[in-house]
């Protein structure tokens, strides 16, 4: 089987998959203590048989049912742009394609696997009316290797967003750059976004095409980090990351360090109880909780109240959210009136046979929509705030 593509979708895909950040070796690997909490953890491997047509559609109901953490094995050649952009030297040679792929995923052997499984089926079956999945059976098998957790890293290599901007990961050394180049270090940890996926591409984008210099920027769903640090690298005022997983946060926090910028956390209860911000425009962030670059915090805008309620009335001049099309289709109606009148709001993570539920609530909530993009299966909505 394509071994080589194993790595390179699971890279591409993980994205928009976090893995437990308690698998992740952050520690010295010559840590023993590391080599044994590692080698005694044991898993559930359920391998799923589906078609490589089905492949981004089974990837994302399995994010939205929380499995964390996929591979991927096909006999799709590796492009030509893929070779270049991983630095390999020769092709693999793969059976011929016969449009067939194998998904895998990982529980933890504690978990209730026949539930997890029936979850998966039922999803499955929603997904034959879109798609051919192919026989959409499942074979169950138990491992304690988890190599695959960070084999994926000796593929991501640094890579260009457009003419300017480089996303580089933090353990690879950047060989070809410009002067002129905006160059963005990233580890993405428990995989909360390393700017290679699609999805946050056409984020990017987006961001460079429509932010202004002073922009006050919410990143909802802020993951690694990557778009806040971009907004601020663009030159925006200032920049609110927002995640429900404090692991992200952390990373984000991390990832804004190493590219020199200055990042605090702000807990909920520091936003309620200063929550002068949310009655003005007029106060900055710096104002209250001191000048940083970036500000990040845990919570849910979409549920909660204080949070949606403090972070700012017509505040923002750009919210961005690069997550799935389930959770922008709340998230439409949340914050609309954090946005600045004539805001943009930016989503992405919109797999395509989704496109119109968000593009209905988009409108429904007082949007007009300026520019859908695509790429790939995934799409992009840019829309604007018309407040009643």
């Amino acid at each position: 089987m394509g071994d080589n593509h194993l790595y390179i979708e699971s890279f591409l895909l993980y994205e928009n998959i976090g893995i437990p950040s308690e698998y992740i070796a952050y520690e010295d690997e010559n840590d023993d203590n590391v080599k044994e909490t590692e080698n005694s953890m044991k898993w559930i491997k359920l391998t799923l048989e589906t078609t490589t047509e089905a492949m981004d559609l089974v990837s994302d109901m399995l994010s939205e049912l929380g499995i964390e953490g996929i591979e991927i094995i096909d006999n799709i050649q590796i492009t030509e742009q893929e070779q270049k952009q991983l630095f390999i030297d020769f092709l693999p040679e793969l059976e011929q394609d016969d449009g067939s792929a194998k998904v895998s995923f990982y529980v933890d052997a504690d978990e209730d696997s026949e539930a997890i499984i029936g979850n998966v089926k039922s999803g499955l079956k929603e997904l034959s009316n879109f798609v051919n999945i192919g026989s959409g059976e499942i074979v169950v098998s138990e491992t304690e290797d988890k190599d695959w957790i960070n084999n994926w890293k000796q593929f991501f290599k640094p890579f260009r967003i457009d003419e300017t901007i480089v996303i580089k990961p933090t353990w690879e050394e950047l060989t070809d750059v410009r002067e002129s180049d905006m160059v963005i270090e990233i580890d993405p940890g428990t995989s909360f976004g390393t700017g290679a996926h699609e999805t946050t591409k056409l984020c990017i984008v987006n961001l460079k095409k429509y932010l202004k210099p002073n922009s006050v920027i919410l990143d909802a769903g802020s993951g690694s980090g990557i778009l806040s640090i971009i907004a601020k690298k663009l030159g925006a005022k200032e920049v609110l990351g927002i995640d429900i997983d404090s692991i992200a946060t952390t990373a984000a926090l991390e990832n804004a360090k190493v590219n020199h910028l200055s990042a605090i956390e702000i807990n909920a209860k520091e936003l309620i109880h200063n929550s002068v911000i949310s009655k003005s425009i007029h106060h900055d962030f710096g104002e209250v909780f001191g000048v940083h670059d970036l500000y990040f915090m845990t919570g849910n805008i979409i549920e909660d109240e204080d949070i949606k309620g403090n972070i700012g009335n017509e505040r923002y001049d750009i919210i961005v959210a690069n997550i799935l099309a389930d959770v922008i289709i709340p998230l439409s109606d949340a914050i609309g009136q954090t946005l600045k009148p004539d805001g943009i709001f930016i989503s992405s993570g919109i797999i395509n046979t989704k496109e119109d539920a968000v593009r209905e609530a988009l409108l429904r909530n007082h949007f007009t929509i300026l520019e859908v993009s695509r790429m790939g299966d995934w799409v992009s909505f840019v829309a604007k705030a018309q407040h009643e």
